[in-house]
């Protein structure tokens, strides 16, 4: 299986087509923000703080083992931050084009199924999203040329997001693409995707191996986790805060 990319400059950049839509779905932002607001107290930490919801689960020695409040918006913060994701006349979330190379970005149909290119969204006039091929036994046969060119030579990208199947946890295409951005110095993020498919204890033992990967194997990755769903949109407002102040938008 591919390992997703997502990766986020200042132009400003990031990666991954499933996410965007998620990020930029209009009927859950900030027009229906001030609703989430006034979910009952559990609720609301269910939806913007999922490591949390899971961390009353852990033996109070084990909590240390997990980094959830580096990065710890206030509810405020969040709603902020959801107004860049929020799509209006005047800030719009745009397909833009596709590219082969860094040098080569026709504008083409927005491309549907497994991404073979590098394709361009802009939000707003805030950042650019750069959804990437994965790295695996689908990645396109001129993977090294296109990705690790881009990786390697962009100098205004701000993060670069992996994104993990929190079902399965890692797996050798995702090592492979840690050990690419660790090699080339790349600050970057572990999204975890699905996890409103595993009960509370799986979804639990997979964050706490992914956690100990992260702090045993890498140097540049963020500590903190992101684990989100596309069904429920839990743990997606607390990921748009982090992009958003990553990019300077949360000032």
């Amino acid at each position: 299986m591919a390992a997703p990319w997502l990766r986020l400059g200042a132009e400003r950049l990031f990666e991954m087509p499933a996410v965007l839509e998620l990020l930029s779905r209009s009927n859950s932002t900030s027009q229906a923000f001030a609703e989430v607001l006034r979910l009952p107290k559990q609720q609301l930490r269910k939806l913007l703080y999922p490591l949390q919801e899971v961390e009353r689960f852990l033996a109070p020695d084990r909590r240390q083992d997990l980094h959830l409040r580096i990065f710890d918006p206030s509810p405020e913060d969040i709603a902020r931050a959801d107004k860049v994701f929020t799509v209006t006349e005047g800030n719009r979330i745009d397909y833009v084009s596709s590219a082969v190379r860094i040098d080569h970005a026709p504008d083409l149909p927005r491309p549907e199924g497994h991404t073979k290119k590098m394709n361009f969204f802009k939000v707003g006039k805030h950042f650019t999203v750069v959804d990437m091929p994965g790295y695996g036994y689908r990645a396109p046969e001129d993977f090294v040329d296109m990705v690790e060119t881009y990786l390697k030579e962009r100098r205004n990208l701000k993060r670069t997001f992996l994104l993990v199947d929190s079902v399965v946890g890692i797996q050798k295409t995702d090592t492979i693409a840690i050990e690419m951005c660790e090699e080339f110095a790349l600050p970057y993020v572990i999204v975890l995707t699905k996890i409103d498919k595993s009960s509370k204890g799986h979804l639990l033992k997979q964050v706490l191996q992914i956690q100990k990967f992260v702090n045993t194997k890498t140097q540049g990755c963020f500590p903190q986790l992101f684990p989100v769903s596309a069904v429920t949109f839990s743990g997606i407002h607390l990921l748009r805060c982090f992009i958003a102040s990553v990019t300077g938008n949360l000032d």
